[in-house]
């Protein structure tokens, strides 16, 4: 490309005419992401509710080390989940590494800690409110939690939500399970990564829109639920 320019005309051409290679990464991209985000889901709604109300010894540092998760590099769960899938590992029998399964296991294990300890604050706030009531209904505390949760489902979308923006933007552990194969297993971030160390711009800055794209529509539905939240609040009030 003879410019800057040029590169960007180009990546918007690619994106309005559909261009098959960029929508096909696309939609790989989405796919393991809601995918991860749906088994994160199920594992994090309901180990943020259990922490929320359980109390055993060890209870403070389990919500220590949920906390400290939510920083855990990306890396180091590809680390971990290609040891495990790799041939030598525990797991190789299911021979399923370099493939989106193995990369939906990663993301699924990125998300946990974010979905839990976000879930987790949810109950506690909303059993200052509302526990007391479920309580004298009957209510065991785990169940009471999951019932808060549901009630709470505007907030619960938020958190979904945000797991889902932190799954589709990252590189570093679908880079190590996915091993970036075309056609097959390259995702938005993986292949924005290897067109611009081969110099293909315009496919790079393609799928860079369209992910901010995504990124930003995932964040505008986030604002409009917590402003939706936020007026029933106040008209329950």
């Amino acid at each position: 490309m003879n410019s800057i320019q040029d590169s960007i005309l180009l990546a918007l051409q690619l994106v309005a005419h559909a261009d098959t290679e960029l929508w096909h990464i696309v939609g790989l991209s989405l796919r393991v992401s809601s995918t991860a985000c749906a088994i994160g889901a199920v594992i994090g709604l309901c180990l943020g509710a259990w922490l929320a109300v359980a109390r055993f010894p060890g209870h403070r540092a389990a919500v220590w080390l949920v906390n400290t998760l939510l920083a855990l590099p990306s890396v180091v769960v590809g680390l971990v989940v290609y040891l495990l899938l790799s041939r030598s590992g525990p797991l190789g029998a299911m021979g399923i590494l370099f493939t989106p399964g193995a990369m939906m296991i990663a993301q699924s294990i990125l998300v946990v800690p974010l979905i839990a300890a976000l879930a987790r604050r949810l109950v506690i706030e909303a059993a200052e409110e509302g526990g007391d009531q479920l309580r004298s209904l009957g209510a065991g505390p785990f169940q009471g939690a999951l019932l808060l949760l549901v009630h709470e489902r505007f907030g619960v979308l938020t958190v979904l939500l945000t797991a889902f923006g932190r799954a589709v933007s990252e590189v570093g552990a679908v880079m190590i399970v996915g091993g970036n194969i075309e056609g097959f297993t390259r995702v938005m971030t993986t292949a924005i990564a290897l067109e611009t160390s081969k110099g293909d711009l315009p496919l790079a800055l393609g799928l860079g829109l369209v992910l901010l794209g995504v990124v930003g529509l995932v964040n505008l539905v986030v604002a409009a639920v917590q402003a939706r939240t936020a007026l029933g609040r106040v008209a329950f009030a």
